[in-house]
């Protein structure tokens, strides 16, 4: 079920208030904190201010998903135990691709058990093959089309580091949405799930045309990253495989910008309509996090805010490292 929850917040006090009951809150059983985190009101306060600076308090209009806020948490990987922070972190929202890491997830899974080869052919067939354009128009790969003949690593590769979509409704069928979602709530992503195919619903299987549209959290999305990070993610080499495959990202357009050169930037982003999103590990050097935002804000609108929010976020990992 989408939370759906505030009225325009007015003061600072207001949000830290409405922060505190989201995050931290025991009684809001919506939210569980996993208990290898160690949870910062502090933390989450200053994350706050950067929010409401950045301008991304507000609620926005989403439409048929009505009024929406951003999710966003940051875990900070510097102390001995991670510190985790946010602004609505517990609250769903539509993901766009960023869900295709939760499709790697469970195919790499199942590679792993040995119930295919990455290098094992599979054919593309329509409707599945929908990119009429790239995501990212400077790779040079060609677009997938009905009969091809490629393999699952190659599938993945195009999954994730171009955000194909034709390539990602083809390991929804290798992977299959029941296994997908049986493996998220393993994890403890309850609320989380994939539940489409980037396809019209027409084209959807049956039982899939008229079922909701896929959600997760920016606590759920920060958490998976975080067990890529501790190689914890099912096991050692699913965790390893997929942080290659996210250190390869194409897009860079999004938290990248607000980053220094010397960072590097295990990521995948997502955008479709009003929402933009972007999830990721951020290593360069002793400095070390995870962040997690997902905005119902157009990336045209929400780039440069996204640029600043990175900055900020970096900048204060910085000096808390420095504090220690």
């Amino acid at each position: 079920m989408k939370i759906k929850t505030i009225k325009p917040v007015k003061t600072f006090f207001c949000i830290s208030l409405i922060l505190f009951c989201f995050l931290f809150s025991p009684a809001w059983s919506q939210v569980h904190i996993p208990s290898y985190f160690k949870q910062s009101k502090k933390f989450s306060r200053t994350l706050q201010q950067i929010v409401h600076e950045v301008g991304l308090d507000s609620t926005y209009d989403a439409g048929e998903d009505g009024m929406e806020t951003i999710s966003f948490a940051v875990i900070d990987l510097t102390k001995k135990k991670p510190v985790i922070g946010g602004v609505y972190a517990g609250n769903f929202i539509y993901p766009a691709s960023v869900y295709k890491m939760y499709v790697a997830m469970e195919v790499l899974k199942q590679v792993n058990e040995g119930k295919y080869s990455l290098f094992a052919p599979y054919i593309v067939r329509s409707p599945n093959d929908v990119d009429k354009g790239k995501e990212i128009d400077y790779d040079p790969r060609p677009l997938l089309q009905n009969n091809d003949t490629v393999t699952i690593d190659y599938l993945l590769d195009l999954m994730i580091t171009r955000s194909d979509n034709s390539a990602a409704n083809c390991l929804i069928d290798v992977a299959t949405r029941p296994a997908i979602n049986k493996t998220m709530q393993g994890q403890g992503w309850q609320g989380s799930e994939v539940t489409r195919k980037f396809l019209s619903r027409k084209f959807e299987d049956p039982g899939y045309d008229t079922i909701r549209g896929t959600e997760t959290s920016a606590l759920h999305a920060a958490d998976f990253m975080y067990k890529i990070y501790k190689n914890q993610l099912i096991n050692p080499w699913v965790s390893r495989q997929l942080k290659a495959l996210l250190g390869r990202q194409l897009d860079t357009t999004k938290l990248s910008t607000g980053l220094p050169p010397s960072a590097m930037f295990y990521h995948k982003t997502g955008w479709w309509d009003i929402y933009t999103n972007d999830v990721g590990i951020v290593e360069d050097g002793k400095i070390k996090y995870i962040i997690s935002v997902f905005t119902p804000i157009t990336e045209d609108k929400v780039r440069p805010r996204l640029k600043e929010l990175s900055r900020r976020v970096y900048k204060l990992i910085m000096e808390m490292h420095r504090g220690k």
